[in-house]
């Protein structure tokens, strides 16, 4: 990882954590086997130092995790575009790791839940069904965070 060239923005650790964990949506960077990459947005959750995601048990996305799992993953925090002064006033958290596919059905259903505490938390009963329902045909996915940086402009 490159040293951040605007020290002047940057933020502490727990900052940086903060935007991640509130975010609504990230942006998971990928490459594929010839090294071109790729790039998604995807919903998420956060426990600890570990981001959870769900998708298709195929598809570009999941092709690329399996061969190349090391990963970068984006949150935007609030923006405010200012025409007057030619910017963009912002938070961003920048996570670095590894994913891995998670296959123990107690972490997946785990992370399913996470995803349904943070986005639909008024219908846990219903996401326990649909836990049940699809968790058989639902890749879910963990990267450990091994490195996270912060930056604003504000």
């Amino acid at each position: 990882m490159a040293e951040m060239r605007r020290k002047d923005r940057q933020l502490p650790e727990a900052e940086a954590r903060a935007i991640l964990a509130a975010g609504e949506y990230g942006v998971l960077a990928t490459a594929d086997k010839a090294g071109n990459p790729y790039a998604v947005p995807i919903n998420y959750a956060l426990e600890g130092n570990t981001i959870y995601f769900h998708g298709a048990q195929s598809g570009e996305k999941t092709e690329n995790l399996l061969c190349r799992p090391a990963v970068c993953f984006t949150v935007v925090g609030g923006t405010e575009v200012q025409p007057e002064k030619f910017g963009t006033r912002y938070s961003s958290a920048v996570a670095f790791g590894r994913a891995r596919p998670v296959t123990d059905p107690e972490e997946k259903a785990h992370g399913l839940r996470l995803l349904i505490e943070k986005y639909s938390a008024a219908y846990r009963e219903a996401g326990e069904n649909y836990i049940r329902r699809s968790a058989a045909v639902t890749a879910v996915w963990a990267v450990e965070i091994g490195a996270l940086t912060g930056k604003a402009c504000r």
